[in-house]
């Protein structure tokens, strides 16, 4: 499972500032699995907080390797901050596969369901959700808020748990890989 495109968190263009090598580092977002990577940028390339660089098996314009997976803490401050509006994007652009989690969503365990692990999702918005799911499936996060009475806004109840998973606040996996 790799990414073919990531997002741009981050550009330092000297490196980290504790580094003997001093290279132009990106730390990015997988646009799909949702990883967090450092990646070298190409020397005299410019990237952009919010841009999409493509790392695929092709030939790659600004990326020069992948040096490897991060972990949400070892990302810098400013990274930590617009992981918030890059995730707001990616869900956006593909709402109908965080929508689809909705419908599809399944029991982890017989006490557990795998809807209760977003926040202030509990047993009685579960059911609702459950319930609405039946006659006909959502096809929005609009239309998931009007069927499902009280359910707080889905897509920010997406975005935390992404972001809960990015710093393995739980061992349980439902969006990143």
């Amino acid at each position: 499972m790799k990414d073919e495109y990531i997002i741009v968190l981050d550009f330092l263009l000297r490196g980290h500032p504790n580094s003997r090598k001093s290279e132009p580092i990106a730390q990015c977002i997988g646009e799909k699995f949702l990883s967090l990577l450092e990646v070298i940028i190409k020397d005299e390339m410019d990237v952009k907080p919010e841009e999409r660089l493509y790392i695929g098996e092709k030939e790659r314009d600004k990326v020069k390797y992948i040096k490897g997976r991060m972990k949400y803490d070892e990302l810098t401050g400013f990274a930590k901050k617009e992981i918030e509006y890059v995730l707001d994007g990616v869900i956006e652009r593909d709402e109908k596969r965080f929508v689809d989690f909705f419908n599809k969503a399944k029991p982890i365990t017989t006490r557990l369901h795998s809807l209760e692990l977003l926040q202030g999702i509990g047993k009685k918005h579960m059911w609702a959700i459950i319930k609405g799911r039946k006659g006909k499936e959502f096809e929005s996060f609009d239309e998931l808020k009007k069927r499902v009475e009280m359910l707080p806004d889905p897509k920010r109840m997406v975005k935390n748990r992404i972001i809960d998973e990015l710093k393995e606040k739980d061992r349980h996996r439902l969006f990143v890989s």
